[in-house]
């Protein structure tokens, strides 16, 4: 039976090593987060199976979570370090231990409730789950300073070791998991009451797997990560790629064109969508209005405040256009103190009433430092009756702002005059 173990445990140290192996290699196509989260799911387990679960081996009784679990963790830590560096290496360490403390303290808190037993014998154990909520903290700590351990051996023994990178592997395993063998050995004593024969069986399970961890990092490094993996064509099953892909190209498309200062779209972005809109409108036999807001003696701001509270109360501005306009409506930066808001489905008195919107929130709402009200003067023009292409229609309101500033200002100039004069 003895023998059946030691084949069991390692099959299983083969097959922890090949799958967190995967993960590490094809980190830069998965994210470095799946191993990580890998080497996070287990820790719970190995910490169980170290405090109860113990088979009998050639060499002794081991538990198969301290000696292949425990043991694989540590080795893939050091080849973590290997890939990439320390600063990563410290982001899982940090995780485990967070996350353990957090075990413990809910499990003190659950102990406050009155539980009720719904199926015989089925009792919350909850002396238990202190005890490994303590465990699994002590474990993680001990983690914490073999990985330190670990790395700065292995660099002490490049001074001597440099081009014997697998021997160092192994070294650096027996040495760190003897470390480990006898902090843990001592809270499962004091915990758990282990027997001190227990010390020596697991010590010798650790630097077995530690020879076996050193014979597949061997294999890796010489047949796999010298040659590499050929790229696989990506598969249209990917969902998370397709999902990543598609997220990041409408971020990307939502940033593009977009004015700096105001956050609006910027010019460029309205030449670019602005004859699409007209047509897809004029297409579908709908309206569309074209609205062209000023602020009004915006040089005296710049010239009496600064240009940093010009830039403020272009923000202001930029701000109610935002809050007002429907979301099917596009607004953009035209230039310097000039902006252009896009109404698709707006026949022209319904533009003629946002704009009188637009113009009295702006008014209302937006001031210059020394708090006198920033008004804005507005021209209106609508697809088809004004024209059928959108530069025609930006330029027939471009002259109705020109005659709202001849106005008075502080006014809306649609197709049959001004819609308020102030």
């Amino acid at each position: 039976m003895a023998i059946v173990n030691l084949g069991l445990v390692v099959v299983e140290a083969v097959g922890y090593f090949a799958l967190m192996v995967s993960l590490l290699h094809f980190r830069h196509r998965l994210g470095l987060g799946v191993f990580m989260t890998a080497l996070g799911v287990m820790h719970f387990l190995e910490t169980y199976l170290a405090a109860v679960f113990y088979v009998s081996l050639p060499f002794g009784v081991a538990s198969p979570g301290s000696s292949v679990f425990f043991a694989g963790k540590l080795m893939m830590i050091l080849m973590l370090y290997l890939q990439e560096d320390a600063s990563t290496v410290r982001q899982p360490i940090y995780g485990l231990f967070l996350g353990n403390l957090l075990t413990v303290a809910i499990a003190w808190i659950l102990q406050l409730h009155e539980t009720v037993e719904i199926s015989p014998g089925n009792a919350a154990d909850f002396s238990f789950l202190k005890e490994m909520g303590w465990l699994m903290v002590w474990g993680t700590a001990l983690l914490y300073v073999d990985s330190l351990g670990i790395i700065l051996l292995y660099e002490r023994l490049g001074h001597w070791l440099k081009r014997k990178v697998i021997f160092r592997f192994m070294l650096c395993g027996f040495a760190l998991l003897t470390f480990d063998q006898i902090g843990f050995f001592g809270a499962l004593h004091y915990f758990l009451d282990v027997p001190l024969a227990a010390f020596w069986d697991g010590w010798r399970a650790k630097m077995f797997a530690v020879c076996i961890y050193t014979a597949l990092f061997a294999f890796y490094r010489l047949y796999i990560h010298r040659n590499g993996v050929p790229a696989a064509a990506r598969s249209l099953s990917d969902l998370f790629g397709d999902l990543t892909f598609r997220e990041r190209y409408n971020d990307l498309l939502e940033r593009t064109g977009r004015d700096m200062l105001t956050g609006v779209y910027d010019r460029s972005r309205m030449e670019l969508e602005a004859p699409v809109m007209m047509r897809e409108a004029l297409r579908q036999g709908q309206f569309m209005t074209v609205v062209i807001i000023d602020a009004d003696h915006f040089k005296d701001v710049n010239d009496n405040f600064g240009h940093l509270q010009g830039d403020e109360v272009l923000k202001g501005i930029a701000s109610r256009l935002a809050a007002i306009l429907r979301s099917a409506d596009r607004v953009f930066r035209f230039g310097g103190e000039e902006f252009v808001a896009i109404c698709p489905g707006t026949d022209h008195e319904e533009g003629l009433l946002v704009a009188e919107r637009l113009r009295w929130a702006i008014a209302t709402s937006v001031r210059t430092p020394d708090g006198r009200p920033v008004t804005v003067s507005i021209g209106v023009a609508t697809a088809d009756a004004d024209g059928v292409s959108f530069t025609t229609v930006l330029s027939t309101a471009d002259h109705r702002l020109y005659q709202a500033k001849k106005n008075g200002r502080n006014c809306v100039f649609g197709r049959t005059g001004p819609v308020n004069v102030s």
